[in-house]
């Protein structure tokens, strides 16, 4: 598929929709589900054409996650569900309506880790597992890992948490694996994978080893959920009818930084062990803080996951997400 040729390759054709839209129509059968949600909100368009927030401009807004309802808090501890949770993460839930995120430390035992170590690092020497474009990440290493593939997309308590996060099935989508830190600049996960209704993406991270200032903590910002999301017409995307802006990425993080500036935010930063997991909401702005110690690892993996019955797709390329 032309996707396994996009994670390598940096040229021209990446900025050109044409292309986007032919990898759509290999993958026609997986989007075909989108069909019914378009109509749902009204759209009429072709489920292998480019999509964006301005299609949905004009249109009723959709159902907002629950959690991130004014209400939240009162409706969370009210919840049936709530209860069965243990004590440590049922404060996690309220940090999660309140600040955007939320920890679960120790979820992974040390054996489990050490063993999807191995495992990726094999895969990497039979040339079946290896970097993206960005010199930095490993995309959808579940699709050969089976211990990655058990981590999330077969793991029944995370899926459990996630569903209850949403209120809706949690469907999910990608892996992403580190060796190092990816040292990115403040980011929303929503402007790469975007929702309608927005809001309904979680992803949550495992640490794989100690993580610490000397190999790039990850930053985020408490309660930045909170702030209204951001879109590619909200900054200069150069985006045009027939490409994706060159810069697109740099002007998002341009426009980010403004938006951290203006509302004073502050950044926090993770620092654990391997086996801890962390939970972030679909806005919450996160980074890579700088690696201290140059050549040193900090071996993590995450997985993102929509809610199930929502329209998926990537703001900032503008094409629909492929779920399979």
């Amino acid at each position: 598929m032309l996707s396994r040729f996009f994670e390598k390759y940096t040229g021209f054709f990446r900025n050109l929709k044409a292309v986007y839209v032919l990898n759509n129509l290999l993958n026609y059968r997986s989007l075909s589900r989108n069909r019914a949600l378009y109509r749902q909100r009204g759209l009429h368009k072709s489920v292998v054409a480019p999509i964006a927030h301005r299609d949905f401009a004009g249109k009723p807004t959709g159902e907002i996650p629950w959690l991130d309802r004014p209400d939240a808090l009162e409706k969370l501890v009210q919840h049936p569900d709530y209860q069965s949770f243990t004590e440590e993460i049922q404060a996690g839930l309220r940090q999660f309506v309140t600040d955007g995120y939320l920890t679960l430390r120790g979820y992974f035992t040390q054996a489990e880790v050490a063993a999807l170590n191995a495992e990726i690092d094999q895969l990497r020497r039979e040339g079946k597992a290896g970097f993206n474009y960005t010199g930095r990440k490993i995309f959808n290493v579940h699709e050969v890992s089976p211990i990655a593939e058990q981590f999330f997309f077969k793991n029944k308590e995370i899926l459990r948490l996630l569903t209850f996060l949403f209120g809706r099935p949690a469907v999910p989508f990608q892996t992403l694996h580190f060796i190092e830190g990816s040292e990115q600049r403040p980011h929303s996960d929503s402007i790469h994978m975007t929702t309608d209704p927005d809001g309904f993406l979680l992803a949550a991270w495992v640490a794989l080893e100690h993580v610490g200032p000397e190999n790039g903590t990850l930053t985020y910002y408490p309660g930045s959920h909170r702030l209204p999301f951001v879109s590619t017409d909200d900054y200069d995307s150069g985006n045009t009818s027939l490409t994706i802006g060159e810069d697109s990425n740099r002007h998002y993080e341009d426009k980010i930084a403004e938006i951290i500036e203006k509302n004073g935010l502050k950044p926090a930063v993770f620092e654990g062990e391997a086996g801890d997991v962390f939970v972030w909401h679909a806005n919450l702005l996160h980074a890579g803080s700088p690696i201290q110690r140059p050549g040193a690892t900090r071996r993590s993996i995450v997985s993102h996951y929509f809610a199930e019955g929502v329209i998926c797709y990537h703001e900032m390329t503008q094409r629909p997400a492929i779920l399979k």
